[in-house]
């Protein structure tokens, strides 16, 4: 937990040049997310795959993940083993694995983009807790930086695919492969624990269930969970909306391409997660989060109005709703490195981020089933709405809590 205001030491020398080496290997090897998600056009005509299938190339990335967070949170993974170390080598896996696209058919590809998110699960995790290390004061936008960071690396696939328009589909597995791999030599030639060390957790199954046991703990996690269910589901399936909206003829398109204005949203969240950071420091972490998904699941409720256009209304309830659906999700990891004893940070981080993702692949199955029993994609997204809506009631809830003054040295 932060210590009060009037008891933290002096702000880490270096601490925000530290914060900018982290965020550039974060967005190189966070472009392996959604590689296979930028090009699934390309892959379904290649490869003759089915709905079901298509979906599991993102799904398969989710669960890889979920398999690696839970499970490197059983055996404290993150408290035991040195960060530098663990987010290289995962960042070279996920490099790999990312290629092995270059060569698989349907079956190995989602095999190999479990792989992708089990190494993922080894850098995103420890990445939060490295950048805690660093920061007492100013966490939450530190922490919006990192997963500002995270956010722009999930985007540029689609960046990728739109500057490589007409070319093979390829070019983007090989930069986004390329751009792991940097990252993975990043790392181990810049990163360092900053001087507020979490203490290492020897091996103890019974802590992974001991982040659980607390209703404030709690409550961040379900508003976090609420948030995880929204964001994945639109950032998955967004490409599918805005392509058949411009198939359906709406001209001028906003941004030129469905794969351009993909881009666009998504990446438009690295200012949402700054945004959300200098907010969650001066107005409180529950109040910001509870904002940002009334304003997202307000988006997603209206995105659909503006599927045959005008252009321009589409495209700014899209960018606003890519600003706020991941405004807030830097604030959850906050409150639980700020709720839990310091020597589990680790491991709530990992399990938050777990079972998180798990619910990810239940909305990323469901959003093309919906998609096809409403007869399109305009209206789908009306299925993401119950996970702002409980997410809110919980952050209020947590706000009322006595315990959520320890949230952002007292702003809650």
């Amino acid at each position: 937990m932060t210590p009060a205001p009037d008891q933290l030491p002096p702000s880490a020398p270096g601490r925000w040049s530290m914060l900018a080496l982290i965020c550039i290997g974060v967005v190189g090897v966070l472009s392996t997310w959604f590689s296979a998600t930028a090009i699934i056009p390309e892959l379904v005509a290649a490869w003759e795959l089915s709905p079901s299938q298509a979906a599991w190339l993102t799904n398969g990335v989710q669960l890889g993940f979920v398999f690696g967070a839970l499970g490197s949170s059983l055996i404290n993974l993150p408290d035991i083993l040195p960060m530098k170390w663990l987010m290289t080598a995962a960042a070279l896996l996920a490099a790999l694995a990312n290629a092995a696209l270059l060569v698989a058919g349907p079956d190995t590809a989602i095999a190999a983009r479990f792989v992708t998110g089990v190494a993922l699960a080894g850098v995103y995790p420890p990445a939060l807790k490295l950048m805690a290390t660093w920061f007492l004061r100013g966490r939450g936008l530190a922490l919006g930086f990192l997963i500002g960071a995270l956010t722009l690396g999930s985007s540029m696939p689609h960046l990728l695919r739109a500057l490589t328009s007409g070319i093979d589909w390829r070019a983007v597995v090989w930069g986004t492969s390329a751009a792991a791999l940097i990252s993975a030599l990043f790392f181990a030639l810049t990163l360092r624990e900053g001087p507020y060390a979490f203490g290492r957790a020897s091996f103890d199954p019974r802590q992974a269930l001991s982040v659980f046991r607390r209703r404030p703990l709690m409550l961040a996690n379900l508003g976090y969970f609420g948030h995880m269910w929204e964001l994945y589901g639109m950032w998955a399936w967004f490409l599918a909306f805005a392509a058949a909206a411009q198939s359906g003829g709406l001209a001028p398109f906003p941004f030129g391409t469905a794969s351009m204005l993909s881009f666009v949203v998504v990446a438009s969240g690295v200012l949402g997660c700054l945004l959300g950071g200098w907010l969650s420091d001066r107005i409180g972490r529950c109040l910001t989060c509870a904002g940002m998904m009334i304003v997202s699941g307000t988006c997603a409720g209206l995105v659909g109005v503006a599927f045959d256009g005008p252009a321009l209304l589409l495209g700014a309830i899209a960018v606003v709703w890519g600003i706020t659906i991941v405004g807030d999700s830097a604030q959850f990891s906050a409150a639980v490195t700020e709720l839990s004893e310091p020597h589990l940070v680790g491991t709530a981080l990992a399990l938050q981020l777990g079972i998180g993702f798990a619910l990810t692949v239940v909305a990323i199955w469901l959003l093309p089933i919906a998609a096809a029993t409403f007869g399109g994609w305009r209206w789908t997204f009306l299925i993401l709405l119950p996970g702002p809506l409980v997410g809110t009631l919980a952050m209020l809830a947590l706000r009322r809590d006595p315990v959520s003054k320890r949230l952002a040295q007292g702003a809650r």
